[in-house]
């Protein structure tokens, strides 16, 4: 989801992937439910070898495990773009590809990693007790620490972070109860103000709107409404009139972190607010006066560049879909692959 991307680990660290205003009047009569479909049709045909997308980094390309099941996720989303969706679930199971992001499981481990492709698994209806010739729950249980935290065993580091913690509780509350241990030192991250922050064990608390976006989530499908709300009260509090979110350190509204923040909303059933954020990325969405990619989410308002483009529009499919990923599923999915209809 969220990325960082030292050059050294760049490959074991991509679990965090990372406009025109040209929507003509008969994009803007398209239900919203149809302008996601169009979305993410636009989005698969991204997909190198319609399979999986790739990320070029100081020349060379490599694969992007974690963006492509960003474009599983969209595709459940959506119920649409099937085909790609399975064939991009497929080139994930292969254990080289699943390896080199997971890690081998003995001197290499990642957290974050092995509980999105759990999920993205689930999403897809796998098993992931059994995927890519890897007991996934069992890798996963091995990475939980005496204090409750899901850490990376690496000698890279450790980087596993919120979206580490939140997307294990949410593959594992999928599937019957998370340890207990690992909500409770979740809900122990809360800062004073309600939301929680991407780092554990800083000095200061400073709430990130992606991170309490992911929690929120991650609490609601563990049982502890409570906190989620409170996460949900300060992720309101700084929803931007716009309905847009701004990512901590930046200054302007941004497409993945109105995405998170607008799916999480909807899962909490804070459905004004989530309506407000989808009208948000709407706004970011190429329409028909476009020549070419018509259909994608811009990063935001600064202007459509395609390098950021794909991560935006899979993220930002999750705040238009309105679909938590705790009941995420491909199921019922549609083959096609929507292009937006203009008028002539």
């Amino acid at each position: 989801m969220r990325r960082r991307l030292p050059s050294l680990v760049f490959l074991l660290l991509m679990v965090f992937v990372g406009y025109v205003s040209q929507t003509a009047p008969a994009v803007a009569a398209t239900p919203s439910s149809s302008r996601a479909g169009v979305a993410s049709g636009w989005l698969a045909r991204q997909l190198t070898n319609r399979s999986h997308l790739v990320t070029k980094f100081q020349g060379s390309t490599f694969p992007n495990q974690g963006g492509t099941i960003d474009a599983i996720f969209a595709f459940a989303a959506t119920g649409t773009a099937n085909d790609y969706g399975a064939r991009a679930i497929n080139w994930l199971k292969r254990p080289a590809i699943l390896s080199n992001y997971i890690g081998n499981g003995t001197k290499s481990s990642f957290a974050g990693s092995t509980a999105k492709v759990m999920l993205a698994a689930q999403v897809r209806g796998f098993n992931p007790a059994k995927f890519g010739g890897v007991n996934l729950p069992a890798r996963l249980a091995k990475l939980l620490t005496p204090s409750g935290r899901y850490s990376d065993h690496s000698k890279f580091g450790d980087f596993s972070n919120a979206f580490s913690q939140a997307l294990a509780i949410i593959a594992l509350s999928r599937s019957g109860r998370p340890p207990a241990k690992a909500v409770s030192f979740l809900v122990s991250t809360e800062c004073k103000n309600g939301g929680f922050p991407l780092n554990f064990a800083q000095q200061t608390c400073a709430s990130d709107p992606d991170s309490t976006a992911m929690d929120v989530q991650a609490l609601l499908a563990a049982g502890r409404p409570g906190v989620a709300h409170r996460g949900l009260r300060w992720l309101a509090s700084v929803q931007q009139r716009n309905g847009g979110f701004v990512a901590s350190g930046s200054k302007a509204a941004n497409a993945n972190t109105t995405g998170l923040a607008g799916e999480a909303l909807a899962a909490g059933r804070w459905f004004g607010r989530a309506a407000r954020a989808r009208d948000f990325l709407l706004s970011l969405q190429v329409g028909c006066s476009a020549s070419a990619n018509r259909g994608a989410l811009a990063f935001d308002k600064a202007g459509f560049k395609h390098s950021t483009a794909i991560s935006a529009t899979a993220q930002g499919i999750l705040g238009l879909a309105d679909v938590g990923l705790a009941k995420l599923t491909a199921r019922g999915a549609s083959r096609v692959a929507p292009r937006l209809r203009c008028a002539s």
